[in-house]
């Protein structure tokens, strides 16, 4: 076994055996979770040290980020903070931007990086768990980096809720038909989980608080889901899948099959099948990546850019490499064809994580190792309030069993009792008062307001231009959206709208509250 290098500033002692955990992901802090119950008395003593390095101090439970967005469930409880969670753990937050695993080195970029003279930390470990997860796949489509929204954090869901209610804002206030027209529609990319849940819950919380507005009604809204396959949702089969289609249509909602966006320039979204459709909302969940830290390493990759694993989920041919989740390209066992991979979904992820964890102990006590082997049980989505679709163990649910049965299987798995309790309470208040339409855009921005009121004041109109002669006065496509100088939220948001979702990376301070 490698001794792990002490990194500077320590004064621990040398002969500590280090795991690195790369991710605080759902294969991350599961595995750190069992890792810190089955060495319990080896981490008291010192002998072991498990280090976890996380762009963010929460694993976000994605299956719950649609609720989140249409606001059925608080942002904060999307969410599990990892230093609760992992309290014998060391938790350091950064990225990882580079991996010597011949040399057993890491090299991770902190928030106190930049302030500090030395540069990034150089950290050494013993074992290495790779689960960095993945990132939005985003093509080379024009403009789509300027206006498309991501839908894969926390804060992007929580900004893409605010986004919808400000575009109904601006369509409710503006005088010029074609933003109105363009402020109520709304484009999703992608008819996966992400794609086909978001938009089946912000639809129906858009539908409820247009009940709110004098001028809008649901009808108002054009709502549009774009999806290069011939199929939306194949996790669950195709007869489910059909049907999801006719039940998103029914809601008038316009399902395009075997098309693709091919541009979002100017706010105009232009699709294969020669469609255009001007809107300030382009909403991507095409896919994922294997996240970029893969490529600055000197493990085994497959040609998608994914670690070579075993079925003992350690990386092939190499010692002391461990992975598992969307990072690793598992061998399914369970299938009949072979060379078939785990799906990269949070289903297998929590039940390698498990396999991980015990496998890392068993090798570091001496004990052989098992394989991981989990048969696919089945899938299940939420289309919105009280509407669903589900494919388990054969049985096909759609409707109301269905949506409950997807809220009884997350419930179950997101982790700890505290997020159980909590989850459910919300669902129980939400289902005894309204729902809550209120667009919190600003506190994506917090100084913002002290620094309107700290600055210079703004210049004088000018007299000889009145607000009905100029020529941009029913110009309502400024960067806030209402044209008015006195709108403090304009001169406060210097951000397009269209960019609230997208520009929020995954590695902000924490979950933006609703």
């Amino acid at each position: 076994m490698v001794t792990a290098a002490i990194p500077r500033g320590s004064d621990e002692s040398p002969a500590r055996a280090r795991v690195l955990v790369v991710g605080g992901g759902y294969v991350g802090m599961y595995t750190a979770l069992h890792l810190q119950r089955q060495l319990k008395a080896e981490m008291r003593s010192g002998a072991v040290e498990v280090v976890v390095v996380t762009p963010d101090p929460y694993m976000t439970y994605q299956p719950f980020l649609p609720e989140a967005a249409a606001g059925n469930i608080s942002p904060r409880h999307v969410v599990v903070p990892l230093r609760r969670v992992l309290d014998h753990c060391r938790i350091v937050i950064g990225e990882v931007i580079t991996l010597d695993h011949a040399k057993r080195t890491a090299t991770v970029e902190t928030l106190a990086s930049e302030e500090e003279d030395a540069g990034p930390l150089e950290l050494t470990y013993d074992e290495l768990v790779l689960a960095p997860g993945s990132i939005s796949r985003a093509l080379p489509i024009p403009g789509l980096v300027d206006y498309g929204i991501g839908f894969k954090t926390v804060e992007e869901a929580i900004g893409l809720r605010n986004h919808v209610i400000e575009q109904m804002d601006i369509a409710s206030s503006t005088r010029d038909p074609a933003i109105r027209d363009a402020a109520l529609t709304f484009v999703f990319v992608g008819g996966g989980y992400a794609g086909v849940e978001a938009l089946g819950e912000l639809e129906d919380m858009a539908r409820y608080t247009a009940r709110y507005y004098h001028n809008i009604k649901p009808e108002d809204l054009k709502w549009v889901l774009v999806e290069a396959s011939d199929r939306i949702l194949p996790e669950v089969g195709e007869e489910m899948g059909r049907y999801t289609v006719r039940e998103l249509r029914a809601r008038n909602i316009d399902v395009r099959l075997e098309t693709r966006l091919e541009s979002c320039v100017d706010r105009v979204a232009v699709l294969s099948d020669g469609s255009r459709f001007p809107t300030r909302t382009v909403v991507w969940t095409a896919g994922v990546k294997p996240a970029p830290v893969l490529a600055a390493t000197d493990l085994p990759l497959n040609a998608r850019g994914r670690l070579t694993c075993t079925p003992h989920l350690t990386v092939e041919g190499v010692e002391h490499a461990w992975a598992a989740g969307d990072a690793a390209a598992v061998p399914d066992v369970t299938a009949s064809e072979p060379g078939k991979e785990c799906a990269p979904n949070a289903q297998h992820a929590v039940r390698q994580a498990k396999v991980l964890a015990d496998n890392l102990v068993a090798s570091l006590r001496g004990r052989p190792l098992r394989p991981y082997a989990h048969k696919y049980a089945g899938s299940v989505a939420s289309l919105g309030l009280h509407k669903g679709v589900a494919h388990v163990y054969g049985r096909k649910l759609k409707g109301y069993p269905a949506w409950f049965m997807h809220r009884a299987y997350h419930l179950s798995r997101v982790p700890t009792f505290n997020r159980k309790a909590r989850v459910m309470a919300e669902w129980t208040l939400a289902g005894l008062f309204k729902r809550e339409i209120v667009s919190l855009g600003s506190l994506e921005h917090p100084r913002a307001e002290f620094e309107l009121a700290a600055g210079p004041p703004p210049p004088p109109p000018d007299t000889a231009v009145t607000a009905d002669s100029s020529p941009d006065a029913h110009d309502t496509d400024d960067e806030s959206g209402t044209g008015d100088v006195r709108d403090v939220r304009g001169a406060r948001d210097t951000r397009d709208p269209g960019d609230q979702g997208g520009a929020q990376g995954p590695h902000t301070s924490g979950p933006a509250t609703d």
